[in-house]
């Protein structure tokens, strides 16, 4: 009878185990995408960022596109769904983007972050057409949903009868992209907010 040969005590295990936390990667490279968007960050600069070799970025996370998709939804759940949550929490729509809009002024100028939104900065001169595609789709998804939530108050008589929901709705997504390149050039939270209760002004009441 052969013999198996047995590995020697305290020996490792065969195989190459991954050497690095997998999610501690994936926030980094979260990091790197929001503060300098996706065309202007590069595979070399991902793997300083995450510390880490070419071979491994690809073998966990495939190329930079699907980096970024990943990156993409995990922003998405990580740091940017007060705005959803905000709607879905609060009785009116009106209620649920003032709220939203407060809460970006906080979420756009944390301290010791990338300031801004992800979705919003990373799309800024990209030349591949299906990234620049995918986050259009997600702003437009946001707008979409609000618009229906508005058209919802509508007819509930929460809002006023001629009210124009994707006017409105458009108004509110072009706030708080304003609002993400305003905390990009440096705006405070305290600035952000002013523009906010001046948006609301604006929302027609019953």
């Amino acid at each position: 009878m052969v013999s198996t040969p047995q590995s020697a005590p305290g020996s490792k295990p065969r195989g190459r185990p991954r050497s690095f936390d997998r999610e501690t990667a994936l926030e980094k490279a979260i990091m790197a995408f929001w503060e300098h968007g996706y065309e202007a960050t590069s595979v070399s600069d991902l793997t300083r960022t995450m510390g880490i070799g070419a071979p491994s970025l690809y073998a966990a996370f495939g190329d930079k596109q699907a980096l970024f998709a990943e990156v993409v939804q995990e922003y998405g759940e990580r740091y940017g769904a007060f705005f959803a949550r905000a709607l879905d929490e609060e009785a009116t729509a009106r209620a649920g983007v003032e709220r939203a809009l407060r809460e970006a002024a906080v979420e756009y100028t944390v301290p010791g972050r990338p300031h801004g939104c992800l979705v919003v900065h990373a799309a800024i001169n990209c030349t591949s057409r299906e990234v620049e595609q995918s986050l259009r789709e997600r702003r437009n998804a946001t707008i979409a949903a609000l618009e229906s939530r508005i058209e919802a108050d509508i007819a509930a008589g929460e809002l006023p009868a001629g009210t124009d929901a994707a006017a409105l709705a458009r108004h509110t997504g072009a706030m708080v992209q304003g609002m993400s390149q305003q905390a990009r050039d440096g705006a405070s939270r305290e600035e952000l907010e002013a523009l906010a209760e001046i948006a609301m002004s604006i929302w027609p009441r019953t």
